[in-house]
C-alpha cells in the first residue's frame, strides 16, 4: 500500500509549482525552454545519441529490464555540448531544487533517457536507494527532468505513485501499486524529490521516440554518481560559474577540501 495523494497540473506559474513540489513531491513548470533554445537542446541530444550508437558505446540503464533494448541511457551529457550546462543552472530549475535542498548541494549527474517506439517499463524504483532504510524525513536529492519531447501516456511519459515520497522507504515487490504517467509538454521542467517512486512509462507509438534530461542534485554529503574529476571535459571547468563550481565539487567548505582549503 502507498501514502494517498495526486499528482499536480503543470503550470506556468513557478510560485505555483513551488508550492506543488513542497506538497505533492513533484510540480512541473510548463514553457521553460523557449523554441529556440528547446530545439538545440533536442538537436545536440539526438546527435549524442546516434554518435554513440555508431561508435558502439549505446549503454542501457541499471534499472532498465534486462530483455528490453529500446531506451538509450546517454551518460554525461554536461561533456557533450554547452547548452547543457545551460539547463544545470538554470535560474528556474536551481530554485526548485534549492527549495527542496538548500545550498550548498552537489550535481551527482546529468544524463538523458530516449524511449523508443515499444519501449517497455523501467523497474519502479526512487532514486534515493543509496541511503539506508528508514530514511530521514527530508529527502536527500532531488531531480530536474527535462521533457526534450512532449510527455504523454501513450510515448512512455515517466510514471509516478502520488504520496510515496511519505513513505520514506523504497518500493518492494509486496508494494500494489498504480503509477500515473505525468504528461507535460515539450520545454516543460519536471522536479521531483528523491524519494517519490517513479519508472518509464511503456512507449506505446510505433513511431515516436520520447527523451528526457534528468540532472541529479544531492545533499553535499553524498558522493557524486558521475565521478566528475575524471569524466568532465576540462573545457566545462575552465568556463564554469562559480555556482558551476559548487555543484561540480569543485568549490567546497567542510568536506572535499585540498590542503584544509577549497580546491577551486
Amino acid at each position: 500500500m502507498t501514502a494517498a495523494g495526486s499528482l499536480p497540473r503543470p503550470t506556468d506559474d513557478i510560485e505555483r509549482a513551488e508550492a506543488d513540489l513542497a506538497e505533492h513531491g513533484i510540480c512541473a513548470l510548463t514553457g521553460v525552454l523557449p523554441g529556440d533554445t528547446l530545439a538545440d537542446v533536442r538537436g545536440e541530444l539526438y546527435r549524442a545519441a546516434a554518435e554513440d550508437r555508431r561508435r558502439g558505446r549505446e549503454q542501457k540503464f541499471g534499472l532498465d529490464y534486462p530483455t528490453d533494448d529500446t531506451n538509450q541511457r546517454v551518460w554525461n551529457v554536461l561533456s557533450r555540448a554547452p547548452v547543457f550546462a545551460d539547463l544545470v543552472e538554470h535560474p528556474a530549475a536551481l530554485r526548485l531544487v534549492r527549495s527542496v535542498l538548500g545550498w550548498p548541494m552537489l550535481l551527482g549527474n546529468i544524463s538523458a533517457n530516449i524511449t523508443g517506439p515499444g519501449g517497455g517499463e523501467m523497474v519502479l524504483h526512487a532514486d534515493q536507494i543509496f541511503v539506508p532504510t528508514p530514511w530521514p524525513s527530508a529527502p536527500q536529492g532531488c531531480n530536474a527532468g527535462w521533457c526534450v519531447d512532449d510527455f504523454t501516456a501513450e510515448n512512455g511519459a515517466t510514471c509516478f505513485v502520488p504520496g510515496s515520497h511519505l513513505l520514506n522507504r523504497p518500493p518492494t515487490a509486496d508494494d500494489a501499486v498504480d503509477p500515473v504517467p505525468f504528461e507535460a509538454p515539450a520545454g516543460s521542467l519536471v522536479v521531483f524529490d528523491s524519494r517519490l517512486w517513479h519508472r518509464t512509462g511503456n512507449n506505446r507509438t510505433t513511431d515516436r521516440h520520447r527523451a528526457a534530461i534528468f540532472a541529479w542534485y544531492t545533499r553535499p554529503i553524498y558522493r557524486t554518481q558521475e565521478n566528475w574529476f575524471l569524466s568532465l571535459d576540462p573545457s566545462v571547468r575552465q568556463f564554469a560559474s562559480d555556482d558551476m563550481l559548487v555543484l561540480l565539487g569543485y568549490r567546497t567548505a567542510g568536506l572535499g577540501l585540498v590542503n584544509g582549503a577549497s580546491p577551486a
